[in-house]
């Protein structure tokens, strides 16, 4: 077979500049100028071949496709090739945080290491499902598309939905809503909306999150070079805030297919697209065999956080499948090695065992403190060994458990990551503690260890499974699972690799996605009384169990009913009667205390009513009887002698009588 020789050529330069300043508004990217990281382990063999310099420049030409960082931002993250998954375990060992060589060394030119590598060992399949255009005519017909590594692929099912193109906000790096744009449905039961969208400068995730809050179904990702389709990768650190809210497949197209898309958009021709994930995965037999590759660290960010939160969520249902021989399941870790050049320094001897045959990047990217690589070389081991001695004994499931206990009382802060506390774990299990550590060996031996070389060796891509090269992996059925490292979307894709007919009782209880109720009622609780169904799955929400209005539970084993009346929720009102009913209760106004209530209160407004009346009546009586007694009795004194007021009239009259004399 074809070889050739791989090459890493590191140029050491002096600085005297302080360590706190880089020269550069960006630290990282002025390290990322520099940083040639060292290929995965298959890359570099165990005993490298003899320097040779024709083929360095090829070499150069190789490391730097599967190696080098951009030193800018990337508009994307994608995984173009296995290489672009960064393993910094040298130049991160061998500089500061600028990129630049640790300690004065003048311009040293320095060739560290030539590794012979087989051409065809490096491969990275893209996986890829159906996209079905059945209208317009003109572009009808079936396409080819790379699967996105996050949301929810539909393995073993199709969707359905009109294509429409954003007039504005194309790249989708901002909300819709700045923007008034919306793909929800105005009415119920209309065609799902997969939304059109190019790619560059910003993260796939962030062009996912978008769609999806504006209402749409799908993405459909527009390539904006002509290539070969790629992977559509989540970021490593930045841009993970929304990686485990992202419900909604997506998918990349070539640039020709997605300019003929928008061109059919833009003239206003309804453009109907079938996606189609039936085949993504082969189905060969009734039993599904997939692995997991993932490591013991706890410290690496949001990648171990979303492995380890997948490992507690999944057990039960793995466990399942294994018990009843519904599947077989292997557990793997990805290791590489040093360049032998290497073998006797520093930085090998913290971060490799077995003399830099196996190694592991530092947990904490900080040599000085904390955990070694080596630490997670040695509990990595430990983990493939208590597998193996758990198969053996005719319980793979306990791997399961030993993983999970083992992150709990076990944990790298509270510096308890120690092949002591492994052994407590494994103790706890029933497992032999003296056959795990024979399958260890001796860390510190100068010689294979078989377990570590078959692991390294599985890395390798066969048929048509390619390298497994992105952590954490999910292979089912010899073909890398992409999307969602999530519980339900991970028992779809095992169950779509099941024969027709042939799925396990546990792929029909747990269903999810659109018309999951349809199936055993998504595994939720349903009761019928008097002719009244009520149940706890809803075709709304794409997964879980919720009990409806009325009803209190889990929703999954059973619901009550919520009495309103007793526990005072509902019907309060002063005189209202309140029974209770299944789901719900009535409210009304009756009965013989409220006929009573209401017939004393209008008795007490007629009596009240009349004793102002009465009153009122009798004031009015009192005032115009005395009016009247006492003119009564002026009139009679006025007989008898004169009033004051006819004197004053009196003496009046003889005034204007004398005035006329």
């Amino acid at each position: 077979m074809k070889r050739l020789a791989v090459g890493v050529w590191l140029a050491f330069a002096w600085t005297e500049q302080p360590a706190g300043d880089c020269g550069d508004s960006d630290s990282s990217h002025a390290r990322t100028h520099a940083a040639v990281e060292i290929a995965p382990a298959r890359l570099l063999p165990p005993h490298p071949h003899p320097l040779d310099l024709a083929g360095f420049r090829r070499s150069l030409d190789l490391a730097a496709s599967s190696s080098w960082e951009s030193p800018s931002p990337p508009q994307d993250s994608n995984r173009e090739a296995a290489g672009r998954r960064r393993s910094s375990l040298w130049w991160s060992s061998l500089t500061n945080r600028c990129g630049r060589m640790r300690g004065p060394v003048r311009w040293a030119v320095v060739v560290v290491v030539m590794a012979m590598v087989e051409a065809a060992a490096g491969r990275f399949v893209v996986e890829k499902n159906s996209l079905r255009v059945t209208s317009p005519e003109g572009i009808k017909g079936k396409y080819e598309c790379a699967i996105g590594n996050f949301g929810v692929p539909q393995y073993g099912g199709t969707l359905h939905g009109w294509v429409e193109y954003p007039k504005s906000n194309q790249k989708a790096c901002k909300s819709f809503e700045d923007f008034d744009i919306s793909f929800k449905s105005t009415r119920s039961g209309g065609r799902p909306k997969f939304v059109l969208i190019d790619r560059g400068q910003c993260y796939f995730t962030t062009k996912a999150w978008n769609a999806q809050n504006a209402g749409a179904a799908a993405v459909l990702v527009v390539d904006d070079k002509s290539e070969p389709l790629i992977t559509m990768d989540n970021p490593d650190d930045a841009g993970t805030e929304h990686l485990e809210n992202i419900t909604i497949p997506s998918v990349l197209i070539t640039k020709k297919l997605g300019d003929d898309l928008k061109k059919s958009a833009e003239n206003g021709d309804m453009v109907s697209v079938l996606l189609d994930w039936r085949e993504s995965l082969p189905h060969p037999d009734e039993r599904v065999e997939y692995e997991f590759w993932t490591n013991s660290n706890d410290e690496c960010g949001p990648k171990c956080d979303m492995q380890m939160d997948f490992v507690k969520s999944f057990r039960g249902t793995a466990q399942i499948l294994e018990k009843k021989g519904y599947t077989q399941f292997t557990p793997h870790y990805i290791t590489w090695y040093c360049p032998e050049a290497f073998v006797v320094s520093k930085q090998c001897k913290s971060q490799c065992i077995n003399h830099g045959r196996y190694c592991a990047p530092d947990p904490e990217q900080d040599f000085s403190q904390g955990y070694d690589g080596k630490d997670v070389v040695v509990q990595n081991l430990h983990q493939i060994c208590v597998f193996k001695a758990a198969n053996e004994s005719g319980k793979p499931w306990l791997w399961w458990d030993y993983v999970h206990d083992f992150s709990i009382r076990c944990p790298m802060k509270e510096k308890k990551y120690t092949p002591e506390c492994a052994v407590h774990v494994i103790k706890s299990l029933g497992l032999d503690v003296e056959k795990i550590k024979k399958c260890v060996g001796d860390p510190e031996a100068d010689e294979e260890n078989p377990v570590l070389k078959a692991e390294q060796d599985a890395q390798i891509g066969h048929d048509k499974r390619g390298d497994v090269t992105i952590l954490p992996t999910l292979v089912i059925n010899n073909r890398q699972y992409r999307g969602k490292l999530d519980k339900s979307a991970v028992l779809k894709a095992v169950c779509a690799g099941f024969e027709e007919t042939t799925e396990p009782a546990i792929c029909l209880s747990e269903a999810s996605g659109i018309g999951r109720c349809e199936i055993k009622n998504g595994g939720c609780w349903k009761e019928t009384r008097n002719g009244k169904t009520i149940s706890a799955c809803s075709n709304e929400v794409s997964e879980g169990c919720k009990c409806p209005p009325g009803f209190k539970g889990d929703g999954i084993k059973s619901c009550e009913d919520i009495d309103e009346c007793k526990e005072k929720l509902y019907c309060q009102c002063k005189g209202c009667s309140c029974e209770n009913t299944w789901g719900s209760y009535e409210c009304s106004c009756g009965g013989k205390e409220a006929t009573s209530a209401v017939g004393w209160s209008f008795l007490w407004v007629i009596f009240f009513g009349l004793v102002l009346a009465g009153v009122g009546a009798y004031a009015v009586y009192k005032y115009r009887l005395r009016s009247y007694m006492d003119s009564e009795i002026r009139a009679i004194m006025a007989q008898y002698m004169p009033l004051d007021n006819q004197e004053a009239a009196n003496q009046h009259h003889v005034a204007h009588a004398g005035d006329d004399i």
